[in-house]
């Protein structure tokens, strides 16, 4: 026996004893498959639509050029613009869910190459090849054990040959989790939760945030602003999810 039939054998006989099951709907996967959902499930990954505000994202039922909010904004946001890779639907929750609260840190390849496309089929991100993610306040980190975000910006930078800045910035305040918060709630409760600790690494630079979901943009825009209090010149941000 040839040592890659060898391998392939061993690897189907270990699917026998310990079968691989979509983290979405549980069912098995094909042994030959190394993808963290069924095809069924991974087919139902919605990308963002091309319906989308211009400045943060947001899917667009009905079209334009911006949502409610960005055509109404009173003052100019720090945050250039935002993308994301997909919404936030409920196979996407699955992965992201195993992905954070599992422990499962090798799903940050497959979840970076749809970031990586998502790169691709927006061209206006291209003007920002400095990656940053965004920061998890140590407690947290300690407690998880990672930063699903720098994990995220690392893969994609490798991938995209972005260049990753590392301890550029540092979340200086445990904020509460922004899960309940209304939109007004959560912008209040950011505010000053992040500090520049590298400023030579921004200043003069156009920088990408990487962060997993994206929700009213309140984390994103304070570290924008914070960014660009110290010298970066342009802050846009691209994240896996968009909720909807």
């Amino acid at each position: 026996m040839s040592k890659n039939a060898l391998v392939k054998t061993c690897k189907y006989l270990l699917h026998v004893l310990l079968p691989r099951t979509c983290l979405h709907c549980l069912n098995d996967l094909p042994w030959q498959s190394r993808r963290p959902l069924c095809p069924k499930c991974e087919s139902s990954l919605e990308k963002l639509p091309e319906l989308h505000c211009a400045r943060c994202g947001l899917p667009l039922k009905y079209g334009g050029a911006a949502c409610y909010d960005c055509a109404r904004l009173k003052k100019t946001a720090a945050l250039d613009l935002a993308r994301s890779a997909f919404v936030f639907n409920p196979e996407l929750r699955s992965l992201l869910h195993a992905f954070k609260y599992s422990g499962m840190e090798s799903l940050a390849a497959p979840l970076a190459e749809g970031m990586a496309q998502a790169l691709e089929r927006f061209p206006e991100l291209k003007e920002y090849p400095f990656v940053l993610p965004v920061p998890l306040h140590p407690a947290k980190k300690k407690e998880r054990g990672f930063n699903q975000s720098e994990l995220l910006a690392r893969e994609l930078a490798s991938v995209k040959r972005l260049f990753l800045l590392e301890n550029a910035a540092e979340r200086a305040v445990k904020t509460k989790p922004q899960v309940s918060l209304s939109k007004a709630e959560r912008a209040e409760n950011m505010k000053g939760a992040f500090k520049i600790t590298g400023p030579e690494l921004v200043k003069g630079r156009k920088i990408l945030l990487i962060d997993d979901v994206a929700t009213t943009l309140s984390t994103l825009e304070e570290l924008a602003a914070e960014l660009k209090r110290n010298g970066a010149k342009g802050v846009a941000a691209l994240t896996l999810a968009r909720e909807p």
